[in-house]
């Protein structure tokens, strides 16, 4: 793995290690002050190059393109608050995603199934044990964001998001993000309407590298990918792992994200 990692850097794979504590430390605390951590150029340059070169024609060939209308909780059925409210507003998104039984074997996939990279990220998270998706599709999906394309506000359905940025738009495509705001027993929709309004101060942005591993609180942390700029894609791979193995999306769901319900 060290042909692909940068584990002089990051020794994910020394956990013992005083170097390797310092990190798992450092994620920690950046996880409980910021609700994020980043392992910025965690791939190595030269490693990342052959990748994105492998997926290009995978958006051509291989890809769904995810083109559709929604609230901010991919969900049309919530009744606790009326149709009309703030926090219902619907809006566009629209993306290209590779799904992970199209890239098996690759410098990607190595990644996500990395032992050591596994209870890393538990560990960071204080979690018994981390395992991946059983899902054939959504274990890993890798999206790329065109000219003008953007992924808009959205919760993510598991507790963590875990990301690496493997190519830069030329301009746009800025990751933003609004931590913490809402809770497992405070929806807040008054918070959100105004996230959705453009008056929520504490919106943040985060640059990243092409490379860069980046973990936070995806379920109830708000976050959106602006629209790109240029005719460089951005793109992305997201991971899904869960604390009990065998996590699968329905078939219903796989359809609607995928546009097909197995490999």
């Amino acid at each position: 793995m060290r042909h692909i990692l940068d584990l002089d850097r990051y020794p994910l794979d020394a956990p013992g290690s005083a170097p390797g504590r310092e990190l798992l430390e450092r994620c920690r605390r950046d996880l409980r002050e910021t609700g994020m951590f980043s392992l910025s150029e965690l791939i190595r340059p030269e490693a990342l190059a052959p990748c994105v070169a492998d997926l290009e024609p995978l958006f051509e060939t291989a890809a769904f393109t995810h083109c559709r209308e929604h609230n901010i909780y991919f969900d049309d059925a919530i009744s606790t608050v009326p149709p009309d409210h703030p926090a219902l507003r619907r809006f566009g998104t629209i993306n290209h995603t590779v799904c992970a039984d199209r890239i098996a074997g690759s410098a990607i996939s190595q990644i996500y199934e990395w032992q050591p990279l596994i209870e890393f990220l538990a560990a960071a998270m204080d979690k018994a044990r981390l395992y991946p998706m059983a899902d054939p599709l959504a274990r890993i999906n890798v999206m790329a964001y065109g000219a003008g394309e953007q992924l808009n506000w959205h919760f993510d359905r598991a507790e963590f998001t875990t990301t690496c940025l493997l190519q830069a738009p030329l301009a746009g495509g800025v990751f933003r993000y609004r931590s913490d705001l809402r809770s497992d027993t405070d929806p807040n929709y008054e918070g959100v309407g105004r996230l959705l309004a453009g008056e929520d101060e504490f919106v943040r942005s985060l640059p990243l590298a092409p490379g860069t591993l980046n973990v936070f609180k995806g379920k109830n942390t708000a976050h959106r990918v602006t629209p790109v700029e240029g005719d460089r894609a951005r793109i992305i791979a997201v991971f899904s792992y869960f604390e009990e193995p065998g996590v699968s999306f329905t078939e219903t769901e796989r359809l609607g994200f995928y546009g097909r319900t197995g490999p």
